[in-house]
């Protein structure tokens, strides 16, 4: 499918994002399937905004040629690239780049492994599993810099949490359901592991879906619809029941759900950023057949109003919105 993307780019840096980022997708139904590629136009016409991957498969691709990309990018926007590498939610990948699913762990752990080396220096020897070796292997082109922003991107793995804090990323939680809290106990595993490997903890980040309209009640029922499409045709694939709208309005209320008026995200962001600690929040504001209009008019609502709103409420705890 192909899409065009009109995003008023320059907004951005006018309205105070402090991010923006892109998913990797190989389906009928996501029009991103080279996230670099989108970026790197986007970085043609801001300057300000930190421009990054949400998520870079990373079990289903080559570690190299990704550090390639991203410190290309990372040139090419004046040092404004950051990637998120994970495991996705999506297993097309897989086929589609000749890897077997059975290997789903193993993969993305020995490539972790692999791109960690890669951000520390741009001289590499490694040796794992899943290809050869490399010996005193130069790795271009090099981070200007300083070393290439990473996050790693959790949908509720304790050992992903703490394979974060072992390579020494920082955390991207994933939080697409339920009550944002519910992912305290994550944040201390963060945290305890950082005291067992004796080093001083990394900034965490969440990533929820949520759409801003006028008022509360106009921001539930545009969204709605498309929130309903698109969850139940990827819940048909994976044995979900369609949900309903009670179910929806149960999200909204108390769960991962940031959808409303300007001054009721904002609040709901505040009280998220409360529970965990964290320094970013990002929020994904597409979903399914919402008319392109609605989401521009989102973004204004979310650089104009609600970010200023969240910094005002959480004036002595620092946080970046994407």
């Amino acid at each position: 499918m192909a899409q065009q993307f009109e995003f008023g780019l320059d907004t951005f840096d006018e309205l105070g994002v402090d991010a923006f980022g892109v998913g990797e997708h190989h389906r009928a139904d996501f029009a991103v399937s080279a996230p670099e590629v989108v970026l790197a136009a986007i970085a043609g016409r801001t300057k300000r905004i930190h421009l990054g991957s949400a998520v870079t498969v990373l079990s289903s691709d080559d570690p190299i040629r990704v550090f390639q990309r991203f410190s290309t990018l990372d040139a090419a926007s004046n040092g404004r690239a950051e990637v998120t590498l994970g495991r996705g939610s999506f297993t097309e990948s897989f086929p589609l780049f000749g890897f077997d699913l059975s290997q789903y762990e193993e993969l993305f752990e020995e490539k972790l492994d692999l791109f960690s080396a890669l951000v520390k220096s741009d001289t590499v020897t490694w040796q794992g599993h899943n290809r050869p070796p490399l010996r005193n292997q130069r790795i271009f082109p090099p981070i200007e810099g300083g070393p290439l922003k990473v996050w790693i991107g959790v949908g509720g793995s304790p050992e992903s949490v703490v394979r974060a804090a072992h390579y020494d990323f920082p955390l991207a939680l994933a939080i697409i359901g339920g009550d944002p809290a519910r992912f305290k106990p994550f944040v201390d595993l963060y945290h305890r592991a950082y005291g067992q490997f004796g080093r001083p903890v990394k900034p965490i980040a969440v990533h929820s879906p949520g759409y801003v309209a006028d008022t509360d009640a106009q921001a539930r029922e545009e969204y709605w619809a498309g929130y309903k499409g698109m969850h139940d045709r990827i819940g048909g694939e994976r044995g979900w029941p369609p949900i309903g709208r009670a179910q929806f309005e149960q999200e909204v209320e108390h769960g991962a759900l940031h959808v409303g008026g300007p001054e009721t995200v904002a609040r709901k962001i505040a009280k998220t950023a409360k529970a965990l600690g964290i320094v970013r929040f990002d929020l994904k504001y597409s979903a399914g057949t919402l008319a392109h209009d609605k989401l521009m008019h989102c973004i204004e609502l979310y650089g104009g109003k609600v970010i200023p709103l969240v910094r005002e409420m959480l004036a002595d705890t620092p946080i970046a919105a994407g």
